[in-house]
């Protein structure tokens, strides 16, 4: 549990782990309103969300048919996952997803065409982790290949804190004693394994290795994307936050033991986003999903879907930031 209760920024104080959670206030006859509302809409959700699975499990299944011509079997998969995916969202209630081109440059992206996000086969997209619903609106958009790191396995923890053994008054320090944490050394990555889209879902909220996998896989990402007929998105941080922060990135570009990608980048586009929520009120739940949920019965993420189905409101915030390709590593006006 280190990556949840053992870090935060020294210089900000953000915890970038914690579940957001809305601000305290006294529950009103409204709220009870509101609850008994999200009870009921949320069955019909859950009703429709099954309606929705099942389709999606017959799409598949009949898509299997098609495996032996594969331009037409990846064309009926992307439409069954952009299709029944958008649904889905819409369901959660990610009506409109907000979308802007940022670009260093006083201009509106929407006027070049230069600047239009148009991933091809074989560009990366490097994106913020945030949640399991920007995993879905990729999918949505782009029909990515998505990749995942494989570590090597951790060592026992060994991380101490100054914390004395009776803190408080008789240190003569008082309340002001703080704990400090020895820096954890950080996995070895081994290589990177191409991951679905069912996956990326059930890894969010999990650190390497995802669910204790001991795979030795030694595929760089250069190597995955050279063979790859769509684009790749890459999450540098390597798990989930809660949007608030931006961790450290690990060294994914070249790790692993074969071809690396350098700079300046080439051969390729890459294209750079950030997903972003607003924060919680008492009737819209946190889309993030920063630890994996925690219950023997559901697999992870599905308690957090579950909340998300029979919160009450009908309207949830999802807006991407897209970097302006001109500004982009590929660009050739690109200055680290």
């Amino acid at each position: 549990m280190e990556k949840f209760s053992a870090w935060r920024d020294p210089g900000t104080g953000v915890q970038p782990f914690l579940t957001p959670v809305p601000p305290q206030a006294t529950k009103t006859l409204t709220d009870y309103g509101a609850m008994a509302f999200g009870v009921v809409i949320g069955v019909i959700r859950s009703l429709m969300a099954l309606v929705l699975l099942t389709f999606f499990t017959v799409f598949r299944l009949a898509n299997i048919l098609l495996v032996h011509i594969p331009p037409l079997h990846r064309l009926v998969s992307w439409l069954v996952i952009a299709i029944l995916g958008r649904i889905s969202l819409c369901l959660l209630g990610f009506w409109s997803i907000s979308t802007y081109v940022a670009s260093r440059k006083a201009r509106r992206a929407d006027t070049n065409s230069v600047d239009k996000w148009s991933p091809g086969p074989g560009d990366i997209i490097v994106s913020n982790w945030a949640s399991w619903v920007e995993i879905i609106w990729l999918a949505v958009q782009y029909d990515p290949q998505f990749v995942l790191p494989v570590c090597a396995v951790p060592a026992p923890s060994t991380m101490q804190t100054s914390t004395p053994a009776t803190p408080g008054r008789r240190t003569g320090t008082g309340s002001a004693q703080i704990a400090t944490a020895s820096a954890a050394r950080r996995q070895q990555i081994l290589g990177f394994r191409t991951a679905s889209l069912f996956e990326m879902v059930f890894a969010t909220g999990h650190v390497p290795p995802y669910e204790s996998s001991t795979s030795t896989i030694t595929t760089t990402i250069e190597d995955i994307r050279a063979q790859s007929d769509r684009p790749l998105v890459v999450f540098p941080e390597c798990t989930s936050s809660n949007g608030r922060a931006l961790i450290r990135f690990a060294d994914v570009f070249i790790a692993g033991k074969g071809k690396h990608i350098k700079h300046p980048v080439k051969g390729f586009k890459m294209f750079i986003m950030c997903a972003r929520y607003d924060p919680p009120t008492p009737t819209t739940p946190t889309p993030t999903h920063s630890i994996p949920s925690q219950s023997g019965k559901f697999p992870n993420p599905l308690p957090h879907i579950i909340q998300l189905l029979f919160a009450p409101t009908l309207a949830q915030s999802l807006s991407i930031r897209l970097v302006a390709p001109s500004d982009s590593p590929s660009s050739g006006s690109f200055m680290a």
